[in-house]
């Protein structure tokens, strides 16, 4: 597929890098990322390369925060990427910016490709990471990219749970699941009921392509997502947190969630705005 479709609206990084990143990633040659296989190794490497060569640090040593857990009578071993850019006026304060890499591998004789759940999630990761490198956050950030998030999000469990600093030093996470696609140009954003402060960030955020939309947070009578994803784990911790997702599609958990059934405009404008509510974020 070709990459001439683009966001009118200015935009915070390189439109056709984002759509390479997810087409490669969602592609047969990962073999759906599911924690613990070949696909997923060949993942985690390609998320290492892409923070290397956009000058992300590692948040320690290395890029990788392995863990062992159990599902059933099964072992896994899997592997976060943690990266780490350092705040120009608050380094001491942390925000942490996530989306997992895993997805549901091969069943069937099936690839579950996972391109909007959630390499759309990792191709934006990579867009702060280009964005930072003009424009470095005031707070320093942490960039991670979660495994086993399909597997009961036992890599972010894992990471919160295994600091080597105070989480208090966390003001919070900006956590991004499954934002490349709706039919109704909605991305939903949710957290904002829990945490009042995070309103004004929102509701400044204008765009002509998409509607950003509040809730899913236990308070406007739909199903709560509070926790559907990594950002879940922060929360049990008392953490802040705004998740971006949209609603359930066909294609969500199928072999069908594949790269072209992305709507690249949606998506596209999708990091810029959530980059720009990073932004009155980190600016405050």
């Amino acid at each position: 597929m070709g990459f001439s479709q683009k966001s009118s609206s200015k935009s915070y990084f390189d439109q056709t890098t984002l759509l390479r990143h997810v087409e490669a990633l969602s592609s047969d040659a990962f073999e759906g990322r599911r924690t613990g296989t070949k696909g997923a190794v060949k993942a985690k490497k390609y998320i290492i390369n892409q923070f290397h060569s956009l000058k992300v640090k590692p948040l320690k040593k290395s890029y990788e925060q392995t863990f062992v857990f159990s599902k059933g009578k099964k072992e896994y071993k899997g592997t976060n990427v943690i990266g780490f850019i350092k705040g120009t006026c608050e380094p001491n304060k942390v925000i942490v910016i996530s989306a997992h890499y895993d997805h549901e591998g091969i069943k069937r004789g099936k690839v579950y490709n996972g391109a909007d759940d959630n390499a759309s999630g990792i191709g934006a990761l990579f867009s702060f990471a280009e964005y930072f490198r003009k424009n470095p956050p005031k707070h320093s950030v942490i960039l991670a990219a979660f495994d086993a998030e399909e597997l009961g999000m036992k890599g972010s469990s894992y990471f919160i749970n295994n600091l080597f600093f105070s989480p208090k030093k966390i003001i919070m996470n900006l956590n991004m699941d499954m934002i490349s696609r709706s039919d109704r140009s909605e991305l939903y954003v949710v957290g904002t009921n829990l945490n009042h402060s995070f309103k004004n960030a929102i509701c400044c955020i204008k765009s002509k392509r998409i509607k950003l939309v509040s809730g899913h947070d236990g308070y406007d009578n739909k199903d709560s997502w509070v926790y559907s994803s990594d950002h879940a784990n922060f929360h049990k911790k008392g953490i802040p947190f705004l998740y971006f997702g949209v609603e359930d599609h066909k294609d969500y958990h199928e072999p069908t969630d594949d790269f072209e059934n992305i709507h690249p405009e949606f998506y596209i404008e999708a990091v810029n705005v959530i980059i720009s509510v990073f932004n009155k974020i980190d600016s405050h």
